[in-house]
């Protein structure tokens, strides 16, 4: 059988206002790479990263003038496999 044909898709999402809301990558309909998350002024909300579909490594969020004030470190539960914030 042939390997399956996977390509990296960029993704725009919208708020019902028409202003950017996320962009980031897909493959397979699947987040993958680096995300940002704005707020409807257009002021960036949150960034990081997801692998196979989860989010993974440091996540920031930033306050209404953009400045990030607090990161989070993703962890993954090996037993289960869940994630959780550290």
């Amino acid at each position: 059988m042939p390997a399956k044909n996977t390509k990296v898709k960029e993704h725009l999402h919208y708020h019902k206002d028409g202003t950017l809301w996320a962009k980031g990558q897909t493959i397979d309909g699947a987040m993958t790479g680096y995300w940002e998350w704005f707020r409807k002024d257009g002021t960036k909300l949150r960034s990081g990263s997801f692998g196979n579909g989860q989010q993974i490594g440091e996540w920031t969020t930033y306050d209404k003038p953009s400045e990030a004030y607090k990161i989070t470190t993703m962890k993954t539960n090996k037993r289960s496999d869940r994630r959780f914030v550290s």
